[in-house]
């Protein structure tokens, strides 16, 4: 993934609510979708309750079929085939939280 392909968004720290964390997710991932330039939409949930975090998956298990994956942070390393393939289509080898196990993100890898 180079930062041409992949897009961040932080809604774990925004003080938005649920609802409205949602929608932004819902307006980058079909903005993104639409221009067909990003590939990978990084989602930063933020560690606290966990709350936003399990929306955010909730969210993509509703979504089905709709992405090539959805790879949760601490999945996201060399043992997950998925990770693996995403990055070497998306050429970002230097995601600070590849192999961290780090439960606070979230990436959905778009069509």
């Amino acid at each position: 993934m180079n930062t041409e392909s992949l897009k961040v968004i932080d809604i774990g720290h925004s003080g938005n609510t649920p609802d409205d964390a949602i929608s932004i997710l819902e307006m980058t991932v079909s903005n993104c979708s639409y221009e067909n330039k990003i590939k990978v939409v990084k989602v930063i949930t933020g560690h606290g309750s966990g709350r936003m975090r399990d929306i955010v998956r909730q969210w993509c298990k509703e979504q089905e079929g709709r992405f090539k994956g959805v790879i949760f942070g601490e999945n996201y390393d060399m043992f997950n085939r998925e990770a693996v393939r995403m990055r070497g289509e998306c050429l970002y080898p230097n995601d600070i939280d590849y192999g961290k196990n780090n439960s606070a993100v979230t990436y959905i890898w778009l069509r």
